[in-house]
């Protein structure tokens, strides 16, 4: 019989609570039981597309939301989903129609999740309570979350159009990909921009709209401070908020993961841009000033963006015990900073790098390394590191990273090439962290799978063709600097990494100690290697992990198509399920009444390296009846 005593709790914002934690308090799944998990019940969208046709690849990479009953997420086509949570039943539908279905560049077509808003004083009027959902079209939506209607008093007719004050530029150059923040009555929405492209791309703006007419409240153009702004509109060629957002409703305050300004790879001619780029910027929810940034790369030329949602904590023992900041990097930093003032909690030195890039280039001569913890992957990569399944193998990659520029995790651009490790992929990525309340310990997922970049002078870059490069091995024209850029991965003549295994891990860090508890590898060669190929050498990984009161860690993320669940003392895999495609995305859990199962579900869709997917699964103990 199962213990029906335990908490109920739901999932109402994108990482549980808008502090980003990503934890939940549920303990009906436990080390014990976790072995009996079985599929309750899934669901299937129908939107799926693998890039051919007028439609690009879609990725379902959504995290659902659990709110007032009901069960909300996004796909990549931007239809939304409300469902009974325990069953699965559809309750409703809506489809925005996208204009812009086919993307230029690399990317899928993604929707990383919703937002709700209820009004305070409720009357069950029509729109009291709204799911906000933002677009492949750059459009903000308002649904009533009853019935699935648009808001008609929400902008016009339930949409507010994104592109208002940029400069003209194609529809898929930017748009939307993760849930808007609602804090009070406000809706904060950022945007991803299309990487190296051109040098003045699309402002990367963070805007605050009124929760209840769609009006503009806000705009935070990313400019330094005194920089001037132009006559009308946004600056183009800013930083942009791509990931997703966080807030303090306290303090007021909505923490901003920022990337890197236009052009990505090549810093000399961003005239200041850098102010802002690639750091945690926390700004006033009621205007939209900032009040404090911290900033994890000075004249970041990796694509070291800040790729997750910042983590609200506050945890005796941990800074003092003051009120904190989580902030994860693709580097495997993890910086821990005071949430009222950006200062760390813990010293940071800023350590001399190399910065002898490319003619005409000016880098920093330093960058930050946080001291607790201290960084969570290995930052360097030398030949004798090198790593294959045979010796011929080995010496292909001990030959690959001698002939390449590689002086650690910062070495420059170079025109012969340089070695981005852990990657500009990560590392950890958007995926983020979990972190327990309760005992102070963070769990995250990274990869490492390093890449080459090469810096192209421009007159060799004519006639190349740009168009015809896909992901992973990028081809991107920088129009306007002296340089394009090549970027790829760093494989052996096998197709493995040149790097030892682990190829993706999942660990556990002691914010109060620094120290790193445990490391277990994610992932194996299965779906990517023919069998019998399949071996437990962890795997690149796009998703985040769910940690629970329980003692278990949920993650699926990998490259093969299964979902675990890992112990959260020790690390040990307890349970695994085969399930239809990978599952790149991050899973939630909810236990609506105490009689009730505890669910834990997962999107499973694929991603660029998988088969697209549509599978909503949701899994649960067996043996409590539905009433």
């Amino acid at each position: 019989m199962l213990d029906r005593s335990g908490p109920v709790a739901d999932w109402p914002d994108y990482g549980r609570g808008k502090d980003g934690l990503a934890w939940s308090p549920l303990a009906q799944v436990t080390p014990a039981n976790v072995g009996r998990l079985e599929l309750a019940w899934q669901h299937r969208s129908g939107d799926v597309s693998d890039g051919t046709g007028d439609t690009s690849r879609t990725s379902f990479q959504a995290r659902p939301i659990v709110a007032n009953g009901t069960l909300y997420y996004c796909t990549g086509l931007n239809r939304v989903f409300a469902l009974e949570p325990e069953t699965g039943r559809e309750r409703w539908r809506f489809d925005p129609v996208l204009r812009n279905r086919k993307l230029g560049g690399p990317y899928p077509l993604v929707c990383r999740g919703v937002s709700y808003w209820q009004e305070r004083a409720s009357t069950g009027a029509s729109c009291d309570a709204r799911i906000f959902t933002a677009t492949i079209d750059s459009e903000l939506i308002a649904l009533d979350a009853a019935t699935g209607q648009p808001c008609a008093g929400f902008g016009g007719g339930g949409r507010v159009d994104l592109r208002e004050g940029f400069a003209e530029a194609p529809r898929w150059e930017a748009y939307v990909t993760s849930p808007p923040l609602v804090l009070g009555d406000v809706v904060v929405v950022g945007g991803l921009v299309q990487d190296n492209l051109r040098v003045d791309a699309p402002s990367g703006v963070i805007r605050g709209f009124d929760a209840r007419t769609g009006a503009l409240r806000w705009a935070w153009d990313p400019v330094p401070p005194d920089f001037p702004k132009p006559a009308s509109g946004y600056t183009p060629g800013t930083p942009n908020a791509w990931s997703i957002l966080s807030g303090d409703a306290e303090r007021g305050l909505v923490f901003v993961p920022t990337g890197n300004p236009s052009p990505d790879l090549f810093s000399a001619i961003r005239h200041g841009l850098d102010h802002y780029g690639s750091s945690v910027v926390a700004l006033s929810a009621e205007t939209g000033a900032v009040v404090w940034h911290f900033q994890t790369v000075h004249k970041d030329v990796w694509d070291y963006d800040v790729p997750a949602q910042p983590v609200l904590f506050q945890i005796p023992g941990v800074g003092g015990g003051r009120p904190g900041v989580a902030q994860i990097t693709k580097m495997g930093f993890l910086f821990l900073l005071d949430r009222e003032t950006g200062v760390p909690l813990y010293p940071v030195e800023e350590q001399p790098v190399a910065h002898d890039g490319v003619p005409g280039e000016e880098l920093s001569p330093t960058q930050p390394f946080p001291t607790h913890p201290a960084p969570l992957i290995p930052i360097g990569l030398p030949p004798e590191a090198a790593w294959g399944f045979t010796p011929l193998d080995r010496r292909d990659c001990r030959q690959k990273l001698a002939s390449l520029r590689n002086e650690g995790i910062f070495t420059p651009p170079s025109l012969e090439g340089s070695i981005v490790y852990p990657g500009n992929a990560g590392g950890p990525n958007w995926g983020g962290l979990s972190l327990d309340p309760t005992s102070g310990v963070a769990y995250v997922n990274s990869m490492r799978a390093p890449t080459v970049a090469r810096l192209i002078p421009r007159a060799e870059a004519e006639g190349l063709d740009f168009a015809g490069a896909a992901y992973p091995n990028e081809l991107y024209p920088m129009q306007g600097s002296p340089y394009a850029v090549s970027r790829g991965p760093l494989l052996s003549s096998f197709g493995a990494p040149c790097v030892p295994p682990p190829w993706g891990t999942l660990l556990a860090v002691d914010l109060e100690s620094g120290e790193t508890r445990w490391e277990a590898s994610l992932g194996t060669t299965r779906d990517q290697a023919p069998w019998p190929l399949w071996f437990d050498l962890g795997a690149p990984n796009l998703g985040g992990p769910l940690g629970t009161g329980g003692g278990l860690v949920f993650i699926g993320a990998t490259t093969d198509k299964f979902f675990r669940a890992f112990d959260a003392a020790n690390g040990a895999e307890l349970w695994r399920s085969r399930i239809p495609y990978t599952a790149n995305s991050s899973p939630i859990t909810y236990r609506l009444r105490q009689n009730g199962r505890q669910y834990v579900v997962i999107a499973a869709g694929g991603h660029g390296w998988s088969e697209p997917g549509d599978a909503l699964l949701a899994f649960a103990l067996p043996g409590i009846p539905q009433d």
